[in-house]
């Protein structure tokens, strides 16, 4: 037979789960309510321009398939990169301010930044960030 704490301590996890389930079954519920309503609410009147392919107001013209540049991702890559690790700079800021942690602090950033630096050097060099 188990011990009581451990039933105590096993209801408590079980318990934290189960509020996340409920969450997740309400969100996924909200949001079938809200197709299912959209669903019913909207008007449903096809027409042959209706159902023509277009992309900003133009029409198609050629073949569906085109040709994307690589630099386009390449460019959206960085983005990611640097606004992730811009997120990085926040929790440092305040972490900074509390008492004991300034100087491990600033060294850690002053590395984290010195990382960020040689990345954008090194794409910068291989000529990522020129844009043709």
């Amino acid at each position: 037979m188990p011990e009581p704490t451990v039933v105590v301590l096993a209801a408590d996890y079980f318990q934290s789960y189960s509020v996340v389930g409920v969450l997740a079954v309400i969100g996924v519920l909200f949001v079938a309510v809200a197709f299912g309503a959209g669903r019913l609410l909207r008007p449903v009147v096809p027409t042959p321009e209706k159902l023509l392919t277009y992309e900003c107001g133009v029409d198609p013209v050629g073949e569906g398939w085109a040709h994307t540049q690589v630099r386009y991702y390449i460019y959206s890559f960085l983005y990611v990169i640097f606004a992730v690790d811009s997120i990085f700079l926040f929790p440092w800021a305040t972490v900074f301010a509390a008492p004991g942690y300034g100087a491990t602090t600033l060294v850690e950033m002053f590395i984290f930044l010195g990382f960020l630096a040689v990345g954008l050097l090194y794409a910068w060099k291989k000529g990522v960030l020129t844009w043709t």
